[in-house]
């Protein structure tokens, strides 16, 4: 099979297109012919050498985010078959911990990712497969695992409620989005920043509510100082944003942190928190419980995630150089 490999960590030129053997699934796992696999931070971390992956792990194959058919099982399983239109839950777990056991099962001590999506075949655990109803095409499905899953968990941990004002910095990359669809689904009213007038005109056609162009935190936080405070802050970006949402919540609000794109460590005034009664509450993706809600919306209509751009195996690497470029809105996806 054909596989899009990180050989390096230098950014889109350290892609290639090699070949590997067909997988084999042992017991209790599936093979899936890949039909569409999204692209995240987390794989662009990795390529530029940001993450946990190191030089002994090479080359590898990146992908948390497929979709496919069940091409084998191996042994006997009641939950999946071949032929079966399928989204992979990327939650790896030690299945045997408390949190495991009790929920929510992303504070599994052992938690980690699965990776492999890049792939015209994955090999895969049949309990994380997910059906993907004949409804709902398998691009869509794709685009939601990481982004989708991981905003809603945000938004059930911040308590986001009908009529809550939600404050989403960097609202059009991946989670962003997301985070706006669902927050609007749920009947809150959604806040939204972009250092892009453009994205935010496409941001209002999904639901947003107030659009806020800004490029620097300290030219963001100026606009927001003359605004209603809000209840919750989707924080995906970390960083210097970590104060701005802390200064735009309300007294008592919730800001839910579960990236740092805009940077690994933020400076706050512990005095918002104490005084002011805010929390700040960590949050890393979410629970197979959580992607099945999520498709179920997609099921019945109640959005659709956008896509970005769809590209072969051939030419990951020109996906990963536009989400370098940070040109885009929607969900990047390859179709092996």
């Amino acid at each position: 099979m054909r596989v899009a490999t990180f050989t390096g960590f230098g950014g889109a030129n350290d892609v290639e297109i090699q070949d590997r053997p067909d997988p084999e699934p042992g017991s209790g796992e599936a093979v899936i012919s890949v039909k569409a696999s999204a692209l995240n931070h987390h794989d662009l971390w990795i390529l530029e050498g940001a993450s946990g992956i190191d030089e002994a792990d090479l080359p590898f194959v990146a992908g948390v985010d497929l979709a496919g058919t069940v091409e084998a099982v191996g042994g006997a399983t009641p939950t999946v078959e071949p032929g079966d239109r399928v989204v992979l839950c990327p939650n790896l777990t030690c299945s045997s911990c408390r949190f495991c056991r009790e929920g929510p099962e992303n504070q599994c001590a052992e938690y980690g990712l699965f990776h492999g999506g890049f792939a015209e075949r994955a090999l895969v655990d049949c309990d994380r497969l997910l059906e993907v109803p004949e409804g709902v095409d398998l691009v869509t499905a794709a685009a939601l695992p990481v982004a989708y899953m991981t905003a809603w968990h945000m938004l059930r941990r911040g308590e986001a409620d009908p009529g809550d004002r939600v404050f989403v910095p960097g609202a059009t990359g991946g989670v962003g989005v997301a985070a706006v669809q669902l927050a609007n689904l749920l009947g809150a009213e959604t806040v939204g920043t972009s250092s892009s007038r453009a994205k935010l005109d496409r941001l209002d056609r999904v639901g947003l509510a107030v659009g806020v162009e800004a490029s620097s935190p300290a030219e963001l936080e100026s606009q927001l100082k003359d605004r209603a405070p809000v209840d919750v802050v989707i924080n995906h970006l970390g960083g210097p944003y970590t104060n701005v949402g802390l200064q735009a919540l309300r007294r008592g609000g919730r800001m839910v942190v579960c990236g740092r794109t805009a940077g690994q460590e933020s400076e706050v005034d512990v005095r918002e928190l104490y005084w002011q009664h805010k929390q700040i509450i960590g949050s890393t993706m979410g629970t197979q419980r959580d992607l099945e809600r999520v498709l179920g919306f997609v099921e019945r209509g109640e959005f659709t995630p956008p896509i970005g751009g769809e590209y072969p195996l051939e030419e990951t690497g020109k996906a990963f150089a536009a989400m370098a470029e940070r040109d885009l809105f929607g969900k990047l996806v390859v179709k092996p």
